[in-house]
């Protein structure tokens, strides 16, 4: 029989390589870093790793109101014109980083792809924001963008959430928030490797890949220590939304995962959760692909992939 495969072989060749350049300029490990250094350390590298971003016939910064003043958003659209589907978008970065223009190309390549709208929005990040300010600014950018469908270009009946890592997360509680709330009415949502369980970092995947492959258990620990206020938040539904007592009633998903993620199994954990409530999911788990793939499309080619598959995703849901 052939011999197994080592962990190291099955990394995609595009990944192995970027994770030995990033080995080879020696940066300080995230946990050793104040919020603020990381922050400012991580804005151009998360730039040049979206890749070069796609024209497009329409991109307006817009804000909307929030609890605690104005919420920066961006909208983008492959071309003005008519009402068309919506993904109200929340980046990742831990909720610690990450902002309009890290996730860029990003938004810009999912709106070229689906002919949908995409309204990128700029919620408050942590340490200076705790829990639940992203979430309370994601919710009140959601219920903007609803109430202004029409004026900007979007079928109301078709308006999704996402995003990417802390995105995922901020995406899968706002679906619950409207729905417990009575709306606005979400068609789907669009989940990239979520962080859904902030309360323990015991799955096979954060045990087996807590280091070496980008996204750290260290790294896991420092984003949430400055997201909550307090440990007893940990199990909070909206920080943990896995230990949601009640899924059902959401929209149909799309859940993507990357096989070496130490957030793979939570993220296909909520995903199975979904399925036992009568939620419409589909589940893609990309084989040899690191936490944060889809942000590094501009050198991963499973990231342009991904890009593709949400985007479709996107264009094709129900009202």
């Amino acid at each position: 029989m052939p011999e197994l495969m080592t962990r190291s072989e099955r990394l995609h060749p595009e990944v192995r390589a970027l994770l030995e350049m990033m080995d080879a300029q020696g940066a300080p490990p995230l946990e050793t870093q104040d919020p603020v250094e990381a922050r400012s350390a991580r804005l151009e590298p998360m730039k040049l790793l979206g890749g070069q971003p796609d024209e497009l016939g329409r991109v307006e910064d817009l804000t909307a109101p929030g609890p605690a003043g104005d919420i920066p958003l961006r909208l983008y659209a492959s071309e003005p014109g008519g009402l068309r589907t919506a993904l109200v978008y929340f980046h990742g970065g831990g909720f610690v980083f990450g902002n309009l223009d890290t996730h860029d190309a990003v938004c810009r390549a999912i709106a070229k792809e689906s002919g949908a709208v995409v309204v990128s929005v700029d919620y408050r990040l942590s340490p200076e924001h705790k829990f639940p300010a992203a979430v309370d600014d994601s919710y009140a950018a959601t219920v903007w963008v609803a109430a202004n469908a029409e004026r900007l270009g979007i079928d109301k009946h078709r308006i999704a959430v996402g995003g990417d890592s802390a995105g995922g997360n901020l995406a899968t509680v706002i679906a619950m928030r409207c729905r417990d709330a009575g709306g606005p009415a979400l068609a789907a949502q669009v989940l990239i490797y979520p962080v859904t369980d902030v309360s323990t970092f015991e799955t096979g995947s954060h045990r087996e890949l807590a280091e070496g492959y980008f996204l750290t258990r260290a790294g896991m620990e420092w984003f949430t220590g400055h997201y909550l206020a307090s440990v007893d938040q940990k199990r909070h539904p909206e920080a943990s939304p896995l230990l949601a007592p009640n899924l059902s009633g959401l929209p149909p998903a799309l859940v993507i995962t990357a096989e070496f993620d130490p957030l793979r199994d939570e993220g296909e954990a909520y995903a199975q959760r979904l399925k036992q409530a009568g939620v419409p999911v589909t589940v893609s788990r990309y084989p040899g692909m690191i936490h944060g793939f889809v942000s590094m499309r501009g050198v991963l080619a499973g990231g342009r992939q991904a890009i593709q598959e949400a985007a479709q995703f996107t264009r094709s849901m129900k009202g």
